[in-house]
């Protein structure tokens, strides 16, 4: 039966506290202030790199050449023509010969993705498949999107084989609702008035594909364990529970106070989050909005003791997060204040797209070499062993330093050198179980950094070239938390 074999999440380390976004901005609009902080990506981290460390979480103790397909939604993609789901399988080490998606343009397009990796998988056109959704949306300053906007990402894997979560149905509704809107160039959205949506759309829509789902199914809302849905307005939320007659513990932690509504990767968070306490024999529902409605019905099985506890998922992502104080500088990662950047910002070398594809799995996939003869592992790759007693040529094997922890031998801290974070920090790392190479920190103060630092691998966004609209990708190191 078809259902959902693991889960992984992502959320940023930086959590800013709305106060400072009202102090900064709330003379604007004093009704926006809302309680809580968020979770803010750094200047470094856009949707494709959130998606790629959800991967790398969902995949936990799974074989990666067992993944067949990969689909991502997301309504901020760094391209308009550039695949983000293949940025993503090469990053995280998939092989070739599989299936890739992109799903965008509705923050209902995570659920989309989960509900056609289901059919696909049911109908034996894919194995296994790798869901991931992520966003980074952006509100315009002063606005209450600039509040309640989060970014974050989950990703589930989907299959018949060892199903923590088997599909029982689902009830869709769809309408061309435009209760908030984004046009070609256009970096921040356009919302309707509050009410209206609340009244027409929000509060309706997800009313009618829950009980038309309750419906199709036979259950009755007591039936259910948890059920999850996206907490557009919060004062609203814990009414659509009453209709729909569940009680305020049978509603999942929609996040709105400590991460934000993080867009199409809400409704698979909060899954993720229902799955994470949850024990065999559970009946969860997943509700996203946007467009209309998908509601999922999802009963646990025993195999959810197997993937609990092994994956950071949403509870450990939580846990290991760094306050940002600044205003300022939440604008400035998001872009929405243009900053002086000096000479050596403004100067970008050109891509080497050719390069880049050739390497593709070194810069993509930190993928290096390992001998075969004594075990060295190097990165970059090498056709000589640099072990000086071993010295075996051309006798090495692929060797994926994604995955490994290290220890920070040296680092330094350059205030010359471009940083949008500064001062920008840079180190020598060794990894656990060999090889040794140089990285950029990130996620880390200059004050907190230190020589034996155990650090991870993390995918990040090297830098974009405005003028030619590429962006660059490569790892960074960020402490274990």
């Amino acid at each position: 039966m078809a259902g959902i074999t693991s889960y992984g999440a992502y959320i940023p380390r930086y959590r800013i506290d709305r106060g400072i976004i009202y102090k900064a901005m709330g003379w604007l609009n004093p009704t926006t202030f809302m309680p809580g902080e968020k979770a803010v990506g750094n200047f470094d981290e856009d949707s494709i790199s959130m998606g790629v460390a959800a991967g790398i979480d969902c995949l936990t103790d799974i074989d990666k050449n067992t993944i067949d397909a990969l689909y991502l939604a997301t309504t901020t993609a760094s391209y308009l023509d550039r695949q983000g789901a293949e940025i993503i399988a090469t990053a995280v080490n998939l092989s070739s010969d599989i299936r890739t998606a992109d799903f965008t343009d509705s923050v209902k397009c995570g659920t989309t993705a989960l509900l056609s990796a289901l059919d696909a998988v049911k109908a034996g056109s894919a194995r296994n498949v790798l869901v991931c959704a992520s966003d980074c949306r952006v509100g315009k300053p002063g606005s209450a999107q600039e509040e309640a906007f989060g970014d974050g990402a989950a990703s589930l894997s989907v299959g018949d084989n060892n199903v923590i979560a088997n599909f029982d149905g689902f009830n869709s509704v769809s309408y061309d609702f435009m209760d908030h809107w984004r046009g070609e160039g256009e970096k921040f959205d356009r919302q309707w008035e509050d009410r209206f949506i609340r009244d027409i759309a929000y509060k309706p829509f997800i009313i009618e594909a829950v009980s038309g789902l309750l419906k199709k199914c036979q259950l009755d809302p007591k039936d259910i364990a948890k059920i999850a849905y996206p907490a557009l307005y919060a004062r609203d939320h814990g009414g659509i529970g009453k209709k729909l007659g569940v009680t305020p513990e049978q509603i999942q932690d929609h996040m709105l106070s400590n991460v934000g509504y993080t867009g199409a990767s809400n409704p698979l968070m909060l899954l993720v989050g229902a799955l994470e306490d949850a024990k065999p024999g559970d009946k969860i529902v997943v509700v996203s909005f946007g467009s209309g409605c998908d509601a999922l019905l999802f009963t646990v099985t025993d195999e959810i003791s197997k993937v609990n506890g092994n994956r950071k998922g949403i509870k450990k992502n939580l846990e290991a997060k760094r306050p940002l104080e600044n205003y300022e500088k939440l604008i400035s990662f998001n872009k929405s204040l243009p900053v002086e950047t000096g000479i050596r910002g403004a100067v970008v070398a050109a891509s080497a797209v050719s390069e880049l594809w050739r390497s593709r799995k070194q810069i993509l996939g930190l993928c290096g070499s390992k001998c075969k003869s004594c075990g060295t592992p190097q990165f970059p790759a090498q056709r000589v062993c640099v072990k000086p007693e071993c010295g075996a040529i051309d006798d090495m094997e692929e060797y994926c330093f994604s995955d490994k922890q290290g220890t920070l031998f040296t680092y330094t801290g350059d205030m010359l050198a471009f940083c949008m974070n500064p001062p920008a920090i840079y180190g020598m790392v060794d990894f656990d179980g060999g090889g040794r190479f140089w990285f950029d920190l990130t996620d880390v103060n200059l004050e907190d950094a230190s020589v034996d630092m155990k650090v991870e691998m993390s995918f990040r966004r090297k830098y974009v070239d405005e003028k030619s609209g590429f962006h660059s990708y490569f790892w960074k190191a960020v402490p274990v938390i």
